[in-house]
């Protein structure tokens, strides 16, 4: 019997069901991974606002990441919302051994612009989690926040952020392109070990956008636990993530920014 494709998510809940760990672990099951879930956070959310956040306490976060990797043999990890410096730095001490890639969503601002990684936390971000990291996978706001920059408006900007942040000590960097203007969206992907690339998709016009970061980085994880490589995982996470888009406005999901469409290819 073939083994089974493993993948765990460390982030926050979202209650609305459009991002976080419910995002996290439909995308894990859409591309046919078994999806782990450690909470670091609870939201009070839905498509309009987050209306309130509990941070979890950082030794039961510890307590979670201890608890499954002792037993479940997980392949890939993603990392979302981390909100605070203590939730960082049991985190960094808990994955320190783990031999799999680690997929890092540097989460700071949810789609409505509350905000989901506390001021204080980024440093010890930079200093702790992109270290350990395989693929940093910021947007143009997060990028330019990590390096203190003004958001980059070109691929030729964007490369030379992701080559900076690549000096911070990840594997590789996936800038996205979703807040670019423009008719297109163009993402750059840049590698210590691979040759670098670009991927560009038709601009879908929607307000169905929630959860979209959240589900890129958690699907480049479900492919990589199924053995992918790197630039395979982001190409083929890229392709299913423009598809869930496209079918976003299929949901009818609150009065905001609803999620994309996860089950496209399941729900007929």
């Amino acid at each position: 019997m073939r083994p089974t494709s493993i993948a765990l998510t460390i982030a926050g809940s979202d209650s609305g069901g459009g991002a976080g760990i419910q995002a996290d672990l439909k995308a894990f099951s859409a591309l046919g991974v078994f999806g782990t879930s450690v909470i670091t956070a609870i939201t009070a959310q839905n498509t309009c606002a987050v209306t309130a956040v509990h941070e979890v306490p950082a030794n039961i976060v510890a307590a979670q990441i201890e608890t499954v990797l002792s037993d479940i043999p997980v392949s890939a990890i993603k990392l979302g919302m981390l909100f605070s410096p203590e939730i960082i730095t049991v985190v960094a001490k808990a994955l320190a051994d783990f031999k799999g890639p680690i997929i890092t969503d540097p989460v700071m601002i949810a789609k409505s612009g509350d905000a989901l990684l506390q001021d204080e936390a980024i440093h010890a971000l930079s200093e702790q989690i992109v270290p350990i990291t395989t693929l940093l996978t910021p947007n143009l706001p997060e990028a330019a926040r990590l390096l203190g920059k003004d958001e980059a408006t070109t691929t030729n900007a964007m490369s030379e952020q992701g080559k900076a942040l690549l000096a911070m000590g990840p594997k590789a960097v996936l800038i996205k392109g979703g807040h670019s203007a423009g008719a297109t969206c163009t993402d750059v992907l840049i590698s210590t070990s691979d040759i670098g690339l670009e991927l560009s998709a038709k601009r879908v016009q929607t307000q169905n956008t929630h959860g979209t970061g959240c589900t890129y980085s958690a699907s480049i994880a479900a492919h990589m636990a199924q053995g992918q490589s790197l630039n395979e995982a982001v190409a083929n996470a890229h392709d299913y993530l423009q598809k869930a888009i496209q079918a976003a406005d299929k949901l009818t999901i609150g009065s905001g920014y609803g999620p994309v469409h996860h089950f496209h290819e399941q729900w007929k």
